[in-house]
Order: structure tokens, then sequence, then C-alpha cells
């Protein structure tokens, strides 16, 4: 198997001039990325008042576990006062099939692609997600 796809990876955070914080989610959100990046995600979503965009469009997969990911994000966002949209949520996508088949569709607020295109991409070189080890997972 080749650890480099497989692996999720966490790209950003990158900050907008409004306070927005873009990440881009890239690979399986499965069990093993819930492991992964939950502990992150949990430090963004505890700041009061934050904004957050997750960009999916490279997410490869995506099953319960990183639907859970996802919810949990989005209820402890929204406990502190802020927001967490989606964006890169395409039609036949697995993000997007996945919230149909859950009638979650509804729940999250997903900006179109063009709409989120005023927000900055991830910098090159950004910081990636480690394993408990340390070492970078791709």
């Amino acid at each position: 198997m080749d650890e480099g796809q497989y692996y999720p990876r966490l790209v950003g955070p990158s900050c907008a001039a409004g306070g927005t914080t873009v990440l881009e989610l890239r690979g399986e959100l499965d069990i093993l990325a819930v492991s992964v990046l939950s502990d992150q995600l949990d430090d963004l979503t505890g700041v009061q008042g934050s904004d957050l965009l997750l960009d999916v469009r490279a997410v490869t997969f995506i099953d319960c576990a990183g639907l859970s990911l996802l919810s949990r994000a989005r209820y402890r966002t929204r406990q502190r006062g802020g927001r967490l949209r989606l964006t890169g949520v395409t039609h036949g996508g697995s993000v997007a099939r996945l919230l149909r088949m859950t009638g979650l569709d509804g729940t999250f607020e997903i900006v179109s692609d063009e709409d989120a295109a005023g927000e900055p991409a991830a910098p090159a070189g950004s910081a990636e997600v480690t394993d408990g080890a340390g070492t970078a997972v791709a």
C-alpha cells in the first residue's frame, strides 16, 4: 500500500485578513484519519468565535468516522459562537455523497468553490500532520 496516498493530510491553517482559518483536508477520512486529525481540529474549534473553512476537494474517501470528525468540528465551533463551512463539496464526490446519504447535506454550510476563491489558499510548505512518533505523514 502506498502510505503517501492513504494517510490523511491536513494542509494549513492559513488565516485570511477577515479572520477566517482555511484548512485543506486530503486523503481518506476514516478511523485512522480521526486519530491523526482530531486533536488538531479540536485545538482550532476550541477557540471562541472561530471561523473555519474546510476544503474537502482533495478528500478521496470518507466514512462514518470521517463524518463524525466533521460533525464534531461543526458542533464545537457553533458552541463557541463561531462557524464552520465546507468547500470543495462536488456533486459526485465522496463527501457530498455521504452527506446526502445520511441526510446531513442541509446541516453543514456549504460554500461554492467560487465563493471560497476569495479565501487564501494554504501556503506552500505548510505544516503536515505527524503521527504519534513525530513522523510526518503525507
